[in-house]
């Protein structure tokens, strides 16, 4: 498991075009037949892409966490970004779909994933949170999820907002996940801008083309700097950070949180006047 440490903003205001990149951005989250983890001292937020291909792969990780096993003090989201697989969670099979979302609580000991066709597998996407009850494992299609549509064409953002886990639908201890997609010749997600002072966020950016890239803005609003951004790929913001994007064309993202506060609206807005 790879480690992420916290990063002060000023000091961040001094890092080059790759220091930025190696502090925020996590440029390969799903290898063929691996798991691929980073931990990250910003909330303690664990982020993570399995790719099951011909042999199923256990969630690991413990040495990391000096724990016995990795959910003894954690809960986890999972969201499907590739074709149909199954998750085992001690002993009980979840057919996981195409953006479907699984929610594993607190305590759960054994977790296991497989595609259900090694040829066009299965991407497990991961967001893990330290946790401090119980809750039990909750499963979600996304098509039955009631959207909010945000937005206009005059803007290009023009969006549908899938609120996963959150204190109105599933239920969690601190882990908050959702996710957007932009219509067509639609660009620009969260702007205006707007940061959390008391939590972490994480945008997992999907569904470009190849040749396609976003521009991620972060950085605090009056010292701003961006990071180019390919498909699935996903870039830390600390609560100092804003996270806002324009892609080359539109596409989606899964954004998670982790904090202090649990409360969606809980956001600091962010004028263009204050924004250089």
């Amino acid at each position: 498991m790879e480690i992420r440490y916290a990063s002060n903003p000023e000091d961040a205001k001094g890092y080059t075009t790759e220091r930025i990149r190696s502090e925020f951005l996590i440029d390969q989250l799903f290898i063929p037949g691996q798991m691929k983890m980073v931990y990250s001292h910003l909330d303690r937020i664990i982020v993570g892409g399995v790719m099951p291909t011909q042999e199923g792969i256990k969630l690991d990780g413990v040495d990391t966490l000096k724990t016995d096993y990795f959910l003894q003090r954690r809960e986890i989201g999972i969201v499907n970004i590739g074709s149909t697989g199954t998750v085992i969670v001690d002993g009980e099979n979840y057919t996981v779909k195409t953006h479907d979302c699984l929610y594993i609580g607190l305590g759960k000991k054994e977790i296991n994933f497989y595609s259900e066709d090694a040829s066009q597998p299965a991407k497990f996407y991961l967001v893990s949170t330290t946790a401090h009850k119980e809750y039990p494992i909750q499963q979600i299609a996304i098509s039955e999820i009631n959207p909010k549509y945000l937005g206009e064409n005059q803007s290009s953002n023009k969006r549908t907002l899938y609120q996963i886990i959150h204190e109105n639908g599933i239920k969690s201890c601190q882990l908050m996940l959702g996710i957007t997609r932009l219509d067509a010749c639609n660009m620009w997600n969260t702007m205006p801008a707007h940061h959390h002072d008391r939590r972490t966020e994480v945008y997992l950016y999907f569904d470009l083309a190849e040749d396609a890239r976003v521009f991620h803005l972060m950085g605090q609003p009056s010292d701003t700097r961006h990071i180019v951004v390919k498909s699935e790929q996903a870039v830390l913001s600390p609560s100092w950070s804003i996270h806002s994007g324009v892609g080359t064309s539109n596409y989606s993202f899964i954004w998670a949180m982790a904090g202090e506060n649990y409360t969606f609206d809980d956001m600091d807005f962010v004028t263009f006047d204050e924004m250089k």
